[in-house]
């Protein structure tokens, strides 16, 4: 089993910064893949940023050169570090974790199985 819990959700005005992170225990030395998705109101779950045990990266076209995913070096932290936050970057953020290496490169929810249970952003014009 693995269990995620994320924190440092907030409010901010358009332009504003946050930080993301995501405490990761149990079976962590396993993951393959974490991730952050986010879900609006009235919107599908999706993918913002991925990042694999080789260090490689992937990003949503929306978020990239705004948003930083990253982790600690022991793998049991993950965080996101968002730039330039605009009114509809607004949702429930997710942190995701996934074993299998098909998850490399991908940002496809049916590749996480393991899930947190999210910290709000809302972003204000």
């Amino acid at each position: 089993q693995m269990q995620l819990m994320e924190s440092g959700g907030g409010s901010v005005q358009a332009g504003g910064s946050l930080r993301l992170s995501c405490a990761a225990s149990g079976y962590t030395y396993r993951t393959y893949c974490m991730a952050w998705f986010r879900q609006a109101l009235g919107k599908e779950r999706e993918g913002v940023a991925a990042i694999a045990r080789d260090g490689s990266t992937t990003y949503a076209d929306s978020v990239k050169g705004r948003f930083t995913i990253s982790q600690d070096n022991a793998k049991n932290n993950l965080y996101l570090q968002m730039n330039s936050l605009k009114p509809e970057d607004t949702a429930m953020y997710y942190c995701a974790a996934a074993l299998s290496s098909r998850c490399k490169g991908e940002l496809g929810t049916v590749h996480f199985g393991y899930w947190g249970r999210g910290t709000r952003v809302t972003v204000s014009s």
